[in-house]
């Protein structure tokens, strides 16, 4: 009886060990995308709410150069 109380006690605190660590996982990935989108995009003063925000064009470059230096397929030198 007891041996099985202390089975069922470690199937609960494994259950919400692993839903907790699912929930961190989920909220860092939503901060990490939010970040990740404030320093993607360049917000215009005097544009309308209406209208989107421009891209940065040279994140956009650094992201293709730094895919180009890593790329699987590059020759050694």
């Amino acid at each position: 009886m007891v041996a099985t109380l202390n089975l069922i006690g470690l199937v609960f605190a494994t259950m919400f060990a692993a839903a907790t660590a699912v929930a961190c996982n989920w909220l860092l990935l939503r901060v990490m995308f939010q970040l990740m989108r404030s320093a993607a995009v360049r917000k215009n003063p005097e544009s309308a709410p209406t209208q989107r925000p421009t891209v940065r064009a040279e994140l956009v470059r650094g992201t293709a150069e730094l895919a180009r230096v890593f790329a699987p397929n590059r020759r050694a030198i």
